[in-house]
């Protein structure tokens, strides 16, 4: 199987020059407020790759002061391990973390919105999981191999849902299998969100019939204890 080589850092600079790529003027984040007693972070791009991992995020995670993290989100989501590593820098951190659902937090970022002790979602905005994707080259075996490797990381990011809205990563998976999108309502529903924020008060509106759907698969869920 094929892994990351251990000089990646030396090869994204080798790609840039052959490739006559400039590195991004700012990381997959910026920072707003750095100083203030509630620092801004802002999510809204794609989440690591090739030409950009997830150090700056994490030192600058790191380097906060302060007793409360605003993070906004509106990402298609990226490379996993470096959601991963932003996500582990938000839960370690001592401050509260607020995560703001701005527009898409999908894929890779919707794991990351987990990190929150809180989780608002503008109302038209949405969130997106499905099990994890890659790129394999090799033999047979090599393609089992990963295949594993795709499921067993798979798992770990339905603990992240499982950890945070209720149910078992089991239950997840079939979730992340079938690529489900929620909208606001929907991921306040299923326990990926606390509350709608943004436009008109709607919470009398009746629910469509995929958000009954939503509400009885997770009231299932709890019924059998998680």
């Amino acid at each position: 199987m094929i892994r990351l080589p251990s000089n990646l850092r030396a090869l994204r600079a080798a790609w840039r020059a052959t490739e006559d790529v400039q590195p991004r003027d700012t990381a997959c984040f910026r920072v707003a407020n750095a100083g203030s007693e509630a620092p801004k972070l802002y999510v809204y791009d794609v989440i690591g790759g090739w030409d950009m991992d997830a150090t700056e995020f994490v030192k600058a995670v790191h380097a906060i002061d302060a007793k409360a993290i605003d993070l906004h989100v509106n990402s298609p989501g990226g490379f996993v391990y470096d959601a991963v590593a932003m996500f582990e820098a938000l839960q370690s951190h001592p401050a509260s973390v607020a995560v703001h659902v701005d527009g898409l937090a999908a894929s890779a970022a919707s794991f990351l919105a987990m990190a929150g002790d809180s989780v608002d979602i503008s109302r038209g905005g949405r969130m997106m999981i499905h099990d994890a994707q890659g790129v394999g080259v090799g033999g047979p075996a090599d393609m089992r191999e990963y295949a594993d490797l795709l499921d067993a990381v798979s798992d770990d990011i339905a603990g992240y849902y499982a950890a945070r809205a209720g149910g078992k990563p089991a239950e997840w998976r079939k979730a992340m299998t079938a690529t489900t999108w929620y909208s606001a309502t929907e991921a306040v529903d299923a326990g990926l969100a606390d509350r709608v924020t943004g436009g008109k008060d709607t919470k009398n509106s009746a629910p469509d019939n995929r958000t009954r759907l939503i509400q009885a698969r997770h009231r299932a869920l709890a019924t059998r204890g998680g």
